[in-house]
């Protein structure tokens, strides 16, 4: 749903966001994070420059009050004040402070280098905190098999076919909802992934599979939705929603609630295996997965317990 910036943000912060969303092709929801992290240090903003005598709780606090005078006048020992305000006040995780500093210097460079209204770039030097290094959680092989094997009821075609798909292909839940019939060509598929890239699949034979044998029972939807793959009850495209109500529910038939899975546990799931059984070099799985940058696929690099241990027990000098 397309949001109007100027009417909830000052300029120059609504037309940056404007700036993202149509010249840079971020998506909305992308767009949406940025404006939240502007909105934070807006309201900072307000308590370090004293822009009012108010006494409010932090969320009510005014963005309006940050002028583009004010923004003039920020140097890059304020960008580290509210990096160490969110740290302290607001319990912030590094990962969550780097997103931060990234919108920062996404956002200063735009009122520097492109619309010229700020002297300086003060995030020109803005550090990022280090990433508290994090485990994809994924299912194993046999908890794959057993959400399958569970799978049943009057959606069962379609049910399967997504989470094959979830399974096989890492699909991100954006990029499975939007699938269109006319994106399937024989054994590719054709998705749009983050920044409305698009992108190609390809699919197994157990997708194909999976895909053909629903189509054979898809119900007849209801007009402005011909073109979706997957259909609700309602006779709509599936919903975000919908696909993420659906997947606890095989979830829990196959006694796997309660570990935090979800639809993108899913898609961490497919790379996990194609990575551990498929010997899929590093950059062919960043390709599949449509990641912008190498380094977020290498998560999937690390090497479990058992492979560790295997290894051990195969020196030649274990005798």
């Amino acid at each position: 749903m397309y949001i109007n910036y100027s009417g909830i943000c000052p300029s120059p912060m609504s037309d940056f966001l404007e700036y993202m969303l149509s010249v840079k092709g971020k998506s909305e929801k992308t767009v949406s994070e940025y404006f939240l992290d502007l909105r934070t240090f807006y309201r900072f903003l307000v308590l370090r420059f004293k822009l009012s005598s108010k006494t409010e709780v932090f969320d009510n606090i005014d963005i309006f009050l940050v002028s583009i005078e004010v923004l003039k006048k920020i140097k890059i020992m304020d960008l580290h004040a509210f990096i160490a305000f969110v740290d302290r006040e607001r319990n912030n995780s590094n990962r969550t402070k780097a997103r931060k500093i990234a919108c920062l210097r996404s956002f200063f460079k735009y009122l520097y280098s492109i619309v010229k209204i700020i002297p300086e770039n003060p995030a020109l030097d803005l550090e990022t905190p280090k990433k508290n290094s994090r485990l994809p959680v994924a299912l194993t092989l046999d908890e794959s098999k057993s959400v399958l094997s569970s799978i049943s009821g009057p959606n069962e075609k379609r049910d399967f076919a997504i989470i094959t798909l979830f399974l096989n292909c890492g699909l991100r839940l954006s990029e499975l909802i939007s699938i269109n019939i006319d994106k399937i060509k024989g054994d590719t598929l054709t998705v749009v992934g983050k920044g409305n890239k698009e992108r190609t699949i390809y699919l197994n034979d157990a997708c194909v599979e999976a895909v053909e044998e629903y189509l054979q029972v898809r119900p007849k939807p209801k007009p402005g939705h011909e073109n979706a793959l997957f259909i609700s009850n309602r006779k709509t495209r599936f919903t975000q929603r919908g696909v993420q109500h659906m997947v606890d529910k095989y979830l829990n038939k196959a006694g796997l609630s309660g570990k935090h899975y979800s639809p993108h546990k899913l898609r961490h799931t497919a790379a996990t295996l194609m990575y551990q059984y498929g010997h899929v070099d590093i950059r062919t799985l960043q390709e599949i997965l449509g990641h912008e940058s190498v380094s977020t696929t290498q998560i999937y690099t690390h090497i479990n317990k058992d492979q560790l241990r295997d290894a051990v027990k195969h020196n030649p000098l274990n005798k």
